[in-house]
Order: C-alpha cells, then sequence, then structure tokens
C-alpha cells in the first residue's frame, strides 16, 4: 500500500508540474501585459540647449523661433567659419534687436558663445 500511495504521490506531482510548465509556456492564467516601449516612451524634444546655459537660463526663449531649412543651414555655416571648431547648440531668431538670428553655440573649449547673423547671412557680432 505505501508503495502505491508513493507511485499515485510521484504521478500527481508529474502531472502537475506539467502543466505548471505548459502554462507558464502558453501565457496561460497570466491576464496582465507588459505595455509597449513605443506606448510609453515620451516623444523627443528638440535640443533646446543646457540647463542653466546663457541667454536668460539656456533654453528657448518663446519669443524666438528655431530656425530650419536653407536659413538654419546659412545661419549655421556662418557660425561655424566665426568660431572654428565649435558646436551649434540651436539656431533661431534673434529676439532681442542684435541682428535677425542668433546661434548658439559651444566653443572648443567648452564655453557657451552666441553667434549674431544678419539677415544676408554675416556675422555682425559673437556675444
Amino acid at each position: 500500500m505505501p508503495r502505491l500511495a508513493a507511485t499515485g504521490a510521484v504521478a500527481f506531482g508529474l502531472a502537475m508540474g506539467s502543466y505548471g510548465i505548459a502554462s507558464a509556456a502558453s501565457g496561460a492564467g497570466s491576464t496582465a501585459t507588459a505595455p509597449t516601449p513605443s506606448a510609453t516612451a515620451p516623444a523627443a524634444a528638440p535640443a533646446q540647449g543646457p540647463p542653466g546655459g546663457w541667454n536668460g537660463g539656456g533654453g528657448q526663449r518663446s519669443d524666438e523661433t528655431l530656425l530650419t531649412g536653407d536659413a538654419a543651414a546659412k545661419v549655421t555655416a556662418a557660425a561655424q567659419a566665426k568660431v572654428p571648431g565649435g558646436t551649434i547648440v540651436r539656431v533661431e531668431t534673434d529676439a532681442d534687436g542684435n541682428a535677425l538670428y542668433e546661434a548658439h553655440m559651444t566653443k572648443a573649449d567648452g564655453s557657451p558663445v552666441t553667434v549674431y547673423v544678419n539677415a544676408q547671412f554675416e556675422v555682425v557680432s559673437v556675444g
């Protein structure tokens, strides 16, 4: 009799183990689903410059507009020619009246600089 009980217990254990493995493999019994990365990832924001940086706190001001297309390319080229080795942070309109456009840059030594460019895409000053 003990032998029969032991055999039954082993058979029952194997059956339950097999059921558990099959359930885990098929996902049966699980109702929670993980969110997909695209559903939870925030949209990428445009570069806004370093926090706490120059120009009144760093980021783009609400009264200035990021440049795109041909204007952005020309302002970038003019600024990079004036500050060799510098890196463009952003190019935008200038609301302070220094010039029509401005390019916020980081010099090769890491210091910030703003290059002001007129409507003819000529550098008028560097600040």
